[in-house]
């Protein structure tokens, strides 16, 4: 029987308005009266909200997370996705708002009684206990009978393959079967909700590729409620069931990975989400003949009726927007936007190619090797000219101010 299955429990995760803030020390206050302003955030800093009471990590944080979804956290360093998943761990302290797991509220309940157990980045084993003894102490702790412990351990090495490491320490084990490890201590509790900390970061790209599809196996094995913290859009994609994208402290989008690639809505989530990431330009959209028409570089290409049904019913007026395009969705054509190409990337089965437009604009195109009857596309030489175009269904359109999508 696959763990967790033996008994019926209800895992549902809901954070209503939860607030992380991080309040001043005594230095931080002098600072504050010496300068007499906040400090400019510095570049490549999350720009993060600084308050009388002190650093807002965290905004009014809204999710229902249902029984046995995996749910993904994602966004770049010191957007708040951490620090929201310690708060349901009980690492953090909640600033504002509510956290229930089961319908409970468990804002002041211990980390040990809140039935959740957390993965870490850095594996966090006991380097004097063997790989047995690393999986088994919690279930020590609370004084499980032997058998069970010994059922549950070896049940746990099976699922995750490492049952012929049970006899080794941890330091004769490589990086991911060390974390197959932290996941086994984790998963023997048999938690309402497992906590995931970037858990691949420390791995190599084919680790992690391989530890990836493992973790999506072992989501099928057992009865649990994921929730995993992410910088890496990739793990977003393949894993959740729904993605949380977060910058700054706020939330962006909630979305599936289709939902969030097809309709980001806005400029951020649209260029944090896709590899390579989507192509932005200055551009026009018209109506013309009662149709709306976007203009790139006198290149007007008419939108799809569902874009039409979209923009009018919002009334959306005739403006200067943010275009987005994403390099797989470039289409080469002869009357296309003249572009240059600086460096041609061969792929395999596709050709990235670097582009300068006649006003300085970079663009990405994808180009794939071969065309539909089998015949290899000749390549692209450094300084070439291209032209390039794009279908009315692939194009996404920002306002210029605020950065939201005009279809949502």
């Amino acid at each position: 029987m696959p763990m967790g299955r033996s008994r019926k429990r209800m895992a549902e995760v809901i954070l209503k308005n939860i607030k992380k803030i991080y309040p001043f020390s005594g230095d931080d206050n002098k600072k504050k009266k010496k300068k007499g302003q906040d400090e400019a955030p510095q570049e490549g800093k999350a720009k993060l909200t600084v308050t009388d009471k002190g650093v807002v990590a965290v905004h009014d944080f809204n999710l229902h997370i249902k029984d046995k979804e995996f749910i993904v956290l994602v966004g770049p360093s010191g957007c708040g996705k951490s620090t929201t998943l310690r708060m349901v761990a009980g690492l953090e302290e909640i600033s504002e708002g509510e956290l229930y797991i089961d319908d409970r509220l468990v804002n002041d309940v211990a980390p040990k009684d809140r039935d959740i157990a957390m993965v870490f980045q850095n594996y966090a084993l006991y380097p004097h206990m063997t790989v047995y003894e690393n999986i088994a102490f919690a279930l020590k702790l609370r004084k499980t009978p032997k058998d069970e412990i010994d059922r549950k351990v070896k049940e746990a090495a099976e699922i995750l393959d490492i049952t012929q490491y049970l006899g080794r320490k941890p330091k004769a084990l490589s990086g991911g079967q060390r974390q197959r490890v932290a996941i086994g201590r984790a998963i023997v509790r048999d938690p309402k909700v497992l906590l995931m900390d970037e858990p691949l970061s420390n791995l190599d790209a084919k680790l992690r590729n391989q530890m990836r599809a493992e973790i999506i196996k072992l989501r099928e094995r057992i009865d649990t409620t994921f929730i995993y913290v992410t910088h890496d859009q990739t793990e977003a994609m393949t894993l959740g069931d729904r993605i949380v994208i977060m910058k700054d402290g706020f939330i962006q989008q909630i979305g599936t990975p289709q939902e969030v690639f097809n309709h980001p809505q806005n400029l951020f989530v649209a260029g944090f989400i896709g590899t390579p990431q989507m192509n932005f330009f200055d551009a026009k959209l018209l109506k013309e003949n009662g149709k709306y028409v976007v203009d790139l570089a006198g290149v007007k290409v008419e939108l799809s009726p569902e874009k039409q049904k979209a923009l009018a019913s919002k009334s959306v007026a005739p403006q200067d927007i943010v275009l987005g395009v994403r390099p797989e969705h470039i289409i080469l054509a002869n009357n296309g936007v003249a572009a240059k190409v600086d460096v041609s990337e061969m792929m395999g089965s596709a050709v990235h190619l670097h582009t300068t437009m006649a006003d300085g604009k970079d663009v990405v195109i994808v180009v794939q090797t071969m065309d539909m009857s089998g015949h290899e596309i000749s390549s692209f030489n450094m300084g070439s000219t291209v032209h390039f175009s794009f279908n009315g269904n692939v194009a996404h359109l920002f306002n210029k101010e605020t950065h939201k999508n005009l279809e949502l």
